[in-house]
């Protein structure tokens, strides 16, 4: 349980876990599930995927501590540019759906197990025809490719011109040894976001680009930490997560000093439903920077089972985090 600190005094926080399916298959499911938590400073989203353990999820808890208690930085900009995520879908499909998004940058996922590089390729030909000469594109394999490997693709995706490829190799040490062996910009994620200290993880050689996450770094002060200690180009990607969630990383993306690229905040479209009425959803290409309030909780509410299982998840989490100035044990649902 998390219990105040010795001079601060004890916030009650609530939660309500909602379950939402999507409208395609990503990462592996077609369903997304979470813990929303209510504080005085507004709304956090405490949602690590099932396959990670309580220790990693901690960061997670950590980030929606300080959404929901300390709120976040004053932001520099009012809006944030965002990209299209493009999942493992057939060309067709990925062509619809960056017509319909109106952005002008897209990520395209890459190397989806039982699929072809040919497929990849087809893919990202389809997502180039629709954003034209001028659009951006971006491919993410998370980290499915050998260096030998990440290069002959790399080469055979280029053709259409990428902006960068995110996360091709699983470590740093492959990443330094592709970056040698092509022009094409690298961007870390899982490499930066899985290390035991993101601080200190050495990325000099093994990329151009910075991914940052807001939950899985521990919230948006500890991303923007991560950000000054690296000093590279940031690029702030979401972890699948409702509006609410998806509110703490265009908080980053606002709040960081300098923004030269897209930022992979247009999730939320991938959702069949939102926990809001009024979703944080791109208006041309953009995404604007403004708390959300989860009004339809009753409406995305999660089955008992769903329910129990994530609280039984957060009490485990909690038991393991350190103490939380400000806050006292989260309370159960609430509708």
């Amino acid at each position: 349980m998390i219990t105040a600190g010795p001079d601060a005094p004890s916030v009650a926080l609530s939660a309500h876990v909602y379950r939402i399916p999507l409208r395609t298959r990503f990462r592996g499911i077609d369903v997304r599930d979470a813990v929303l938590v209510q504080g005085p400073a507004g709304w956090g989203e405490f949602c690590p995927f099932w396959d990670y353990d309580d220790a990693t999820s901690r960061r997670w808890w950590a980030s929606a501590v300080e959404a929901a208690v300390l709120g976040w930085p004053a932001p520099q900009r009012s809006t944030v540019p965002v990209n299209v995520t493009v999942p493992a879908v057939g060309p067709e499909q990925a062509h619809a759906l960056v017509t319909a998004s109106g952005c002008s940058t897209a990520k395209v996922k890459v190397a989806e197990p039982g699929q072809t590089p040919a497929d990849d390729v087809a893919r990202v030909e389809a997502v180039r025809d629709a954003l034209g000469p001028a659009g951006a594109i971006r491919v993410d394999s998370n980290a499915a490719w050998d260096v030998d490997t990440a290069v002959a693709r790399i080469r055979e995706l280029d053709r259409v011109g990428l902006e960068y490829v995110e996360q091709p190799c699983a470590t740093v040490a492959e990443l330094v040894a592709l970056r040698r062996r092509t022009d094409v910009r690298i961007a870390a994620d899982e490499v930066l976001r899985l290390a035991a200290d993101p601080l200190r993880v050495d990325l000099r050689e093994a990329c151009d680009v910075l991914v940052l996450k807001v939950a899985p770094l521990g919230g948006v002060r500890a991303a923007l930490a991560v950000a000054e200690a690296h000093g590279l180009p940031c690029v702030v990607s979401s972890a699948l997560e409702s509006s609410v969630g998806m509110a703490a990383g265009v908080a980053l993306a606002a709040a960081l000093p300098e923004l030269p690229f897209a930022c992979g905040l247009a999730t939320v479209a991938l959702f069949t439903d939102d926990v809001t009425s009024t979703p944080l959803l791109p208006v041309d290409g953009a995404v604007a920077v403004r708390a959300v309030v989860p009004d339809r909780l009753a409406e995305t509410a999660a089955d008992p089972d769903t329910e129990r299982r994530w609280l039984d998840r957060l009490a485990a989490v909690q038991a393991g985090s350190p103490p939380c100035p400000g806050t006292a044990p989260v309370s159960g649902a609430s509708a």
